[in-house]
Formats: structure tokens, C-alpha cells, sequence
């Protein structure tokens, strides 16, 4: 019997091959890259989110105050009932005498004015007045004075402006343009054909713009004055 012999063939060992150093720098250098990129792109998803929350919070500001305004503009009283122009533009602000009550009470009269200081919009409103006498006072007297109440807007504003809007005129910021159609108004009361109507309010609309140094161009809203 023969026996059979096997040649068991010795195959290399394999060797065991890493990264090189070139390799391993290349990793990194992209792996940093990925890393600056995506940093980046963080960093302007959340400049992007930090920028639309000032705005919505601006925005509610703006509605805050142009609510006021309107409401303010619509309750304004007759030229008549104060005696001079009861919406009148002044070096800092806007002033507006407004119908003050509910129905059903005496009428009363409140003096609201709208000033900036220190780049802050203050809304400063006088105690209702019943007489004339009172009023009188009241107009004379500063916004800061006695019991007036103050409450701040809005902020971070340059400037607050104001346009009034005469019907024979149009848009203007001179007083004496208001003062005039008051006497022109007045005039016309005392022909036999007009009667005993109503004196018509010198000013019937009221534009007002607020300028910030954060804003590229003023914001500017119109209100109907009386209505």
C-alpha cells in the first residue's frame, strides 16, 4: 500500500498595511473643512433667527404705537369745543386734544401729546379737563407736570414727525395754514345761508413719520382725523 505524501505549500504571511501620514492629513484637512462649513452655516442660521426676532418685536412696537395713534387721531375734538386747533404739530412731537368719557357722561376733554427724548417715543396724557378754564391750564402746562401720565412706546428713534392734512391746503406742517382755515371756517358760520352748522374741522387727516437710525427709510403711516 502506498502512502501518499502532501506538499503543503507555505503561503506568504500578509502584511498588515495603515494609513500614511499623507492620508492622515488629508482626513483631517477635510474633516476641519466640514467643520468650518458647517459652523458657518450655524452661525447664519442663527444671526438669521436673531434678526427676524428683532423685527417681529419691532414690528409688534410699531403696531403698538400706530394703534394708539389711530385711536387717539379718531377721538380728536372739534376745533370749537377747544378753542385752537385741537390737532397742532409742535418742534418735538404732535399734540391732540381727544374727546375723553363714555356715553351717557359729561364731556370731558383730555390734552395727549407725543414727544421724543433720548431716542424714546413717550406718549404723555393730561387728567380730563371739563371746563374751559381748565383746558386752558392744561395746554399751558408741561408734559411732565402735575398728574399727566407717561407711558413710553417705543425706543431707538430719531426723530417724529407730523403732517396735517388741510382740506384747501393739503399736506402741510405750518400751524398758520391751520389757524387760517379755522378763520376761514369761522367766516363762512357767519353767512345767513350756512346757518347754524357745525364749525368743519381745519384738519381732517394726519400723517406721522418715525425715523431710526436702524431703519433705511422712515416709517410713515396716515390716520383720518375726526372719524
Amino acid at each position: 500500500m502506498k502512502r501518499t505524501v502532501r506538499c503543503e505549500t507555505k503561503r506568504p504571511a500578509r502584511r498588515e498595511r495603515g494609513f500614511t501620514l499623507i492620508e492622515l492629513m488629508v482626513a483631517i484637512a477635510i474633516l476641519a473643512v466640514i467643520a468650518v462649513l458647517s459652523w458657518r452655516g450655524l452661525d447664519q442660521i442663527m444671526r438669521g433667527r436673531q434678526a427676524i426676532s428683532r423685527a417681529m418685536e419691532d414690528e409688534r412696537v410699531f403696531v403698538q404705537l400706530f394703534d394708539q395713534l389711530r385711536v387717539d387721531a379718531r377721538q380728536a375734538a372739534t376745533d370749537d369745543e377747544v378753542g385752537q386747533p385741537a390737532v397742532s404739530v409742535t418742534a418735538n412731537g404732535l399734540q391732540i386734544v381727544r374727546a375723553f368719557g363714555l356715553p351717557g357722561e359729561a364731556p370731558r376733554l383730555q390734552v395727549v401729546r407725543y414727544q421724543v427724548a433720548e431716542g424714546r417715543v413717550t406718549r404723555y396724557a393730561s387728567p380730563p379737563v371739563a371746563t374751559v378754564g381748565q383746558l386752558r391750564r392744561t395746554l399751558a402746562a408741561s408734559s411732565g407736570s402735575g398728574d399727566w401720565s407717561a407711558v413710553s412706546l417705543i425706543s431707538g428713534v430719531g426723530k417724529i414727525t407730523a403732517r396735517l392734512y388741510v382740506p384747501r391746503v393739503g399736506w402741510t406742517t405750518q400751524m398758520g395754514d391751520v389757524t387760517a382755515e379755522i378763520a376761514r371756517n369761522d367766516n363762512n358760520l357767519k353767512v345767513p345761508q350756512f346757518g347754524n352748522a357745525p364749525l368743519p374741522r381745519a384738519v381732517t387727516g394726519l400723517e406721522v413719520s418715525i425715523g431710526a437710525p436702524s431703519l433705511r427709510v422712515p416709517v410713515r403711516r396716515m390716520f383720518p382725523v375726526g372719524e
